[in-house]
C-alpha cells in the first residue's frame, strides 16, 4: 500500500522530519515502512495498517508544529510508542502547565479520559501500573486550577505506612518526617512551578502537605486534594480522608492495587471504597492499564514480565485485601 502525507506548512518540515530526517527514520524502523521524503510531501509504502499507523505519527507531529512545539526525538518516540500499543495518536488536549516550556499533554486515550474525568467530577479514583501517569497528571490538573483561581490552596496526602502512620522516629517537623513518603508529588511540583515557587506557596498554606494519619478533623474548602498511594489506606482512614471533603473541593484518589503493603489479611481501603461507591453521581472511577504506561520503555516490559509470570501461576493469590495470600501449609 502506498499514502501521500503532505505537510500543510512547508515551514514546519523540519520539525517533522528531524535533523537529518532523524524523525523519519525513527518512524521507518518502528513500523516497517518505506518513506520518501519530496519537499512538503511524504510518500509512505509498506503493509496496510503500518502506513495507517505511520501517517497517524506524521499526522500528530505537524499538529505539535502548528502549535508551536520544538518537536523532539524523545516525543516522536512516546508517539510512537502510542501508536504501537494503542492504533490511536495521543490526544491534542494541552494542559496550561508546563514543565521545561512545554505544556503537559495527555500521552494515551488513557490518560486523557482521565484528565476528564478530574474535570468533570468533584471525586476521582484512579487505579493503575507504575509509569501510567496517575499522580503526575493529577499534580498538572490541580496547577491548573490553582493558575485559573478556581481554587485558593493545594493539599497533598499520603499514607506514610512504612512509619507506621505515627512518623515519630524520624528526625525534624512533620514536614521533615512526612518529606520522603511525598516526593513523588513534591517532585511533580517542582518540574511544574519551580523550587522557589513551591517554597514560597509552602509557606504560606498555599501548598499543604499533610500525612494522612493528621486529616482527621479537618475539613478543606476551597481546595484540590490529591492522596496518592492509596492502596495503602485501610478502609476505615479511607472513609476518614474522603469525608474531609469541603465545600468547592476536589478531591483525587490514586493507587495501584498489585502493591499493597499493608499488613496481612488489612483489606485496602482503596478497594474497598472502588466497591462501595460506584455507582454515585459525582464520583467516576478510572482505570489505567499498561498501555498507559509512558515512563522508559523498559517499564512497560517489566510490568508485562511481572503480570504474564503471576497468569503462569507461579504467584500466589490475591485475596481481597488486594494482598499475596501465603500458601497453605500441609499438615504431615
Amino acid at each position: 500500500m502506498e499514502k501521500t502525507f503532505t505537510l500543510r506548512s512547508d515551514e514546519h518540515r523540519h520539525l517533522v522530519f528531524g535533523t537529518r530526517d532523524k524523525h523519519l527514520r525513527l518512524i521507518r524502523d518502528a513500523f516497517g515502512v518505506r518513506l520518501a521524503a519530496r519537499e512538503a510531501e511524504i510518500h509512505i509504502l509498506g503493509a496496510a495498517e503500518s502506513v495507517r499507523e505511520a501517517q497517524m505519527v506524521l499526522e500528530e507531529l505537524e499538529r505539535m508544529a502548528l502549535d508551536g512545539f520544538v518537536v523532539t526525538d524523545r516525543e516522536v518516540q512516546q508517539i510512537i510508542d502510542t501508536v504501537v500499543r494503542s492504533g490511536h495518536t495521543p490526544s491534542v488536549q494541552t494542559i496550561e502547565v508546563f514543565v521545561a516550556g512545554r505544556p503537559v499533554r495527555p500521552q494515551t486515550a488513557g490518560q486523557l479520559a482521565y484528565c476528564r474525568a478530574i474535570e468533570k467530577n468533584d471525586l476521582v479514583f484512579c487505579i493503575g501500573p507504575a509509569g501510567s501517569g496517575k499522580t503526575y497528571l493529577a499534580v498538572a490538573m490541580t496547577v491548573q486550577a490553582l493558575k485559573r483561581h478556581q481554587i485558593k490552596r493545594i493539599v497533598l496526602v499520603r499514607p506514610a505506612v512504612e512509619a507506621g502512620e505515627k512518623l515519630g522516629f524520624l528526625p525534624g517537623d512533620i514536614l521533615a518526617k512526612v518529606h520522603p513518603y511525598l516526593r513523588p508529588l513534591l517532585d511533580a511540583l517542582h518540574d511544574m512551578m519551580g523550587f522557589e515557587q513551591v517554597r514560597a506557596y509552602m509557606e504560606t498554606n498555599i501548598i499543604e502537605i499533610i500525612p494522612l494519619a493528621y486529616m482527621r478533623g479537618r475539613t478543606l474548602n476551597d481546595a484540590y486534594i490529591i492522596l496518592d498511594e492509596a492502596q495503602n489506606t485501610t478502609p476505615g482512614q479511607m472513609k476518614m480522608f474522603l469525608t474531609r471533603m469541603g465545600m468547592r473541593s476536589k478531591m483525587v484518589v490514586t493507587g495501584d492495587i498489585t502493591q499493597v503493603d499493608l499488613q496481612a489479611g488489612t483489606k485496602s481501603g482503596l478497594i474497598d471504597a472502588w466497591e462501595k461507591l460506584a455507582g454515585i453521581a459525582g464520583i467516576e472511577f478510572h482505570e489505567m492499564t499498561r498501555a498507559d504506561i509512558v515512563r522508559h520503555r523498559l517499564v512497560q516490559d517489566i510490568v508485562n514480565a511481572y503480570e504474564q509470570h503471576a497468569e503462569g501461576g507461579h504467584h500466589r493469590p490475591r485475596g481481597e485485601d488486594g494482598r499475596r495470600q501465603e500458601p497453605e501449609k500441609n499438615e504431615t
